[in-house]
């Protein structure tokens, strides 16, 4: 029994803070996805139970679903449910900086100030008779620095102060202040009230004893209830305090409640708390206390001062945790790889579709300086299906060049390209999805014996399955003969296609158009690949009915050819200077980026920037061109449009209908007679028009009259 004769002044313990990891996480993603560089308040929710421990208090927690849920994660984030013993909903709001410097420099006593008055409105309107968890309110400030996973963060749990202060005249366990029966009771009623749904989750409430023992909970709007003559009168609390000499703190603000709403000069309350579940009336403390209205209290108009700023060890200082150490490596490098791509979308570029990229499954005919480059830029653009093509192994003069390699690629005869690329792109991010393939391409100009005949024609069927499954193809190769198939492929299934070629100090960078039979035949939905709905949504027809854009081949006057024979050293290796492969891989992504983008995407017409009618004020991320030619030697680029030819050996109707028509069969006679190719474009009959056609000269020309070109 704790008697306080002459009175001291009734003291409080402070609410304690727990946040859960899942809270951080949601907040990262929510700051990415959703807010941005907005600051606004976000309205949260806290979750606290009584004390279920005589050593130790329960803390106001936060979880992943204090967070309001992003629209996409409306199904899968659970809603806030009611009827929750043990998670009893308390509202807060959220003050979340773009900047530490920010945070430091919040007004902290006028965001105190805001809340208290909060409460304060909700006591004189009467919402806490209706809802009385308002009145433990809170405040939580933070920033959150996502490239390193540190969070610093502050609580306040506003309180609004009586002055003069309460003094408190009895604290003792509610079992030495009830008779027997009134324990058992009581017991008994707040064992009814918390296992009722409705009521579970109520934190303050009225109790009321009659004088035959017998104990009634009822909610604050019934107070007038509890009015009757020999009845005993407590105000009940949720007390998540486990002290045996003080109170919680969600009893300061049910003090001024209190006083507000009631002329009470002596108040006696229950601090409720548990054990295992039950009522514990040993360990649940009932005190009295004397109050006496501050002056002006009655007038809404006048707001009482506020405490409550949680205390860090003692110190008014914020607090600061790092999940780094604590996250999975893998999820730690898939949030790293796509903050950056996810900070676009806050001010530069909010139309990115990320989901669009990280679905889009790239194919990429060879692994050599080029598709190195390109794999590593597809990851930094968060593509995350990625396949490689390539027979070649790994040699010494490699991995200067081809960043995807190591010393230790090129021993003991060297690694397949293919699987050493796939290798070291997911030790650079374990998250990717990246396949190798170890096959050749057939080529016209390199003969097939026959004894060879069915092995390559495994390989061009694998080739167009490889083709068929995937949404985009690079043709990546080192010579000119090994990108007909795969162009062929290319357009008979309509499929965004880029090529990048090198010289020694020029480059070429282009897309080829859609298919020549796009227009013609509609797709069915087998024939779809597996993209995104987005990706599907792409239109299939050309409404403007312009000429399609050209592929690699169509300016050629000659069928591909073996260009490899009759090669000294310095032509059979890929001979550049070193940067000119980065600039290349660079834009044959950016283009890949830009077609997905594009609302008409492999049927967009050819865009240039100095073009009054290229609609790039439209499009977030710029023009669209066809061909990007560049040379090092001048630091010059400039974009080119090259349309589709009737007499292209790899994508004109005529040979993609052959194709459609014959298979395989078309595809190994195009690569053992090359000139076959010319045959059935007109190609033949051309030449022979062209080397038929005679030019008169005018010898007598003065040559004043020449002009220079």
């Amino acid at each position: 029994m704790a008697e306080h004769e002459n009175g001291s002044v009734l003291q409080f313990a402070p609410f304690q803070s727990a946040v859960d990891e899942g809270f951080w996480h949601r907040l990262s993603s929510l700051k990415l996805n959703e807010l941005g560089i907005d600051e606004s308040p976000i309205p949260i929710t806290g979750f606290y139970a009584p004390c279920s421990h005589s050593q130790l208090s329960n803390h106001l927690t936060l979880l992943a679903e204090s967070l309001p849920p992003e629209p996409s994660e409306q199904s899968s984030i659970p809603t806030i449910s009611r009827g929750n013993r043990n998670r009893c909903p308390v509202p807060g709001i959220l003050y979340n900086t773009n900047t530490l410097e920010s945070f430091h420099a919040l007004d902290r006593q006028r965001l105190l100030k805001a809340e208290a008055k909060k409460i304060w409105e909700d006591i004189h309107s009467g919402k806490v008779e209706e809802e009385s968890a308002v009145l433990s309110r809170f405040l939580l400030i933070s920033f959150a620095d996502l490239k390193k996973w540190i969070f610093h963060y502050w609580f306040a749990f506003p309180a609004l102060m009586l002055d003069p202060p309460a003094t408190l005249i009895d604290l003792r366990p509610a079992s030495q202040w009830l008779s027997l029966e009134e324990a058992e009771s009581l017991s008994a009623a707040c064992n009814e009230w918390r296992n009722s749904h409705s009521t579970t989750d109520v934190p303050f409430f009225l109790v009321d004893i009659a004088s035959n023992s017998h104990a009634t909970i009822r909610h604050l709007k019934e107070w007038e209830a509890c009015q009757r003559d020999g009845h005993k009168f407590l105000f009940g609390f949720y007390d998540p305090c486990h002290l045996p000499n003080n109170p919680g703190w969600p009893l300061r603000n049910f003090l001024a409640f209190i006083c507000s709403r009631w002329d009470f000069e002596k108040v006696r309350f229950l601090c409720y708390r548990e054990n295992r579940g039950f009522a514990d009336l040993g360990l649940s403390l009932v005190g009295e206390a004397l109050i006496s209205v501050p002056q002006g209290w009655k007038d809404h108009q006048h707001m009482p001062n506020a405490v409550g700023w949680e205390l860090n060890r003692g110190k008014k200082v914020s607090r600061c945790i790092s999940l780094a150490k604590s996250m999975d490596p893998t999820r730690l490098a898939i949030s790293a790889a796509d903050l950056n791509l996810k900070l676009m979308r806050w001010r530069a570029l909010p139309s990115l579709n990320l989901n669009i990229l990280s679905a889009t499954k790239c194919l990429l005919l060879g692994a050599g300086t080029l598709g190195c480059q390109v794999a590593r830029m597809l990851m930094a653009w968060g593509f995350r299906k990625i396949t490689l093509l390539d027979s070649g192994k790994v040699a010494m003069s490699n991995p200067l060049r081809q960043s995807l390699y190591t010393l230790d690629d090129c021993l003991n005869g060297g690694q397949f390209k293919a699987t050493a690329a796939v290798k070291s792109l997911k030790r650079i991010f374990p998250a990717v999805e990246a396949e190798g393939i170890v096959m050749a391409i057939p080529m016209p100009g390199h003969p097939v014996p026959s004894q060879e005949e069915n092995s390559v024609l495994e390989d061009c069927r694998r080739l167009h399955d490889l083709i068929d499954s995937h949404d985009a193809v690079f043709l990546l190769t080192d010579t000119r003969e090994s990108r007909w198939l795969p162009t062929l492929l290319c357009a008979n299934a309509n499929k965004i296609t880029i090529t990048a070629a090198l010289g020694f100090d020029s480059f070429l960078v282009m897309r080829h158009g859609a298919g020549p039979l796009s227009i013609i035949h509609e797709y069915k939905a087998e024939t779809v690949n597996a993209l995104s709905a987005e990706v599907e949504n792409f239109s299939l027809t050309d409404g403007d009915g312009r000429q399609r854009l050209g592929c690699y081949f169509c300016n050629d006057v000659v069928a591909p050819v073996d260009s490899t024979a009759n090669r000294t050293l310095d032509q059979q290796c890929t001979v550049t200077r070193p940067g000119l492969a980065p600039i290349a891989s660079a834009l044959a992504v950016e283009h890949l980026v830009g077609i997905l983008h594009h609302p008409h995407g492999i049927f967009a017409k050819a865009e240039f920037a100095d073009s009054t009618n290229s609609g790039s004020t439209e499009q977030p991320l710029g023009i669209l061109p066809h061909q990007i030619r560049g040379s090092l030697s001048q630091f010059s680029q400039m974009t080119l449009v090259g349309h589709s030819s009737n007499s292209c050996t790899a994508c004109c109707s005529t040979v993609v209908s052959e194709y459609q028509k014959r298979g395989m069969e078309f595809v190994l006679q195009a690569i053992n007679h090359p000139t076959y190719l010319e045959d059935i474009t007109g190609l033949t009959e051309l030449m022979k028009s062209a080397s038929s056609f005679k030019l008169d000269w005018d010898n007598e020309m003065d040559n004043d009259d020449c002009v220079e070109i």
